[in-house]
């Protein structure tokens, strides 16, 4: 399986613009700029996909797990935070709430650390990743 994603940019980097296109077309033409990237501009930005990415990668990776282990996913929310320090990806941090009924704090813990290892967008990072996870 192969996917892709297009960016086009146009002008200096601090005062020109971009747009954003993925295969699906989910984004279209999406913007990006200086501004949205290191400010409070309009539009989308890398680590804000990334972040976007590593939260969808890791929670359907938990689901799997869980599923495997005989648990009923009834919701999963993961918030992903990136941290970008001096043009650096230094680490990505997981916050999960989640309600399985019938499964041990313990058992969760262990299967969130497992999908924090092995989802395939943690293992393409070169970082840290951390994660907080919370049954409700």
């Amino acid at each position: 399986m192969k996917r892709n994603a297009t960016a086009q940019w146009q002008g200096s980097v601090k005062e020109g613009k971009g747009t954003l296109t993925t295969q699906s077309t989910t984004l279209n033409n999406t913007q990006y700029s200086f501004n949205s990237r290191f400010e409070d501009g309009i539009g989308t930005n890398p680590e804000e996909l990334v972040a976007a990415a590593h939260a969808g990668c890791f929670t359907m990776q938990l689901s799997a797990f869980l599923t495997e282990e005989g648990f009923t996913v009834e919701n999963l929310q993961t918030k992903c935070d990136i941290n970008l320090v001096t043009g650096t990806i230094v680490s990505s941090h997981l916050t999960v709430e989640a309600k399985i009924p019938g499964i041990s704090n313990e058992d969760f813990q262990a299967l969130v650390t497992k999908a924090e290892k092995n989802c395939p967008i943690s293992k393409l990072f070169n970082t840290e990743i951390t994660s907080t996870a919370t049954l409700v």
